[in-house]
């Protein structure tokens, strides 16, 4: 059995001799804070693993010939990554699979996703959050290294992303985007400007 994934993570930051705190106590932080990350600024990771195959007869919203696409994650997990946001998002080891796959807190929030509660019962019936998403969603590799090679790359240019891109961003897994609405033209942006200003 593999070491668990925070642990590896925490092997591969020792080894590249990161700057880094590890949060894998908290309830209100990221499980990684690698301080000083991309141009002194700190990114958040949370780190996940998916273990065994999900059961298709408890979570009827996940089709069996795409299992292995799917994973479930606490719907908690991925509001604690906007609050780190734009520099953070969800790593994820697919212990079925030996891949990893990195979903940025940009994808966690554009991507197609099936929101559901889990009932759980202690003193009375609550529910957690939970949401099914789909890996080919994410960016992959066979290595942890790659991935963090990856990583790097979106924190270089998440603020273009954020800023500066005007099309829809992403392609995603059943999601179709369409193209709707009248043409824009320059006049079109001379009385935007005189009704907002």
């Amino acid at each position: 059995m593999p070491i668990s994934f925070e642990q590896e993570v925490k092997q591969h930051l020792d080894k590249t001799k990161s700057d880094y705190t590890n949060n894998c106590n908290s309830h209100k932080l990221l499980d990684f804070t690698l301080q000083k990350f991309m141009n002194e600024k700190a990114f958040c990771l949370d780190v996940k693993e998916k273990r065994q195959k999900i059961n298709t007869s408890n979570w009827p919203s996940v089709a069996a010939d795409a299992e292995q696409h799917k994973f479930i994650v606490d719907d908690l997990a991925v509001r604690k990554t906007l609050a780190y946001s734009p520099y953070s998002g969800i790593l994820v080891r697919d212990n079925l699979y030996s891949k990893y796959y990195w979903f940025s807190v940009i994808d966690l929030s554009l991507m197609p996703k099936i929101r559901i509660n889990r009932p759980i019962e202690k003193n009375s019936l609550q529910y957690k959050g939970k949401w099914i998403i789909d890996f080919r969603n994410a960016k992959g590799s066979n290595s942890l290294e790659n991935i963090m090679e990856t990583i790097k790359d979106y924190a270089n240019t998440v603020i273009d992303i954020c800023t500066d891109l005007l099309p829809c961003y992403g392609e995603y897994v059943n999601e179709n985007i369409g193209i709707e609405g009248e043409i824009r033209k320059p006049g079109h942006w001379d009385i935007d400007v005189k009704q907002t200003r």
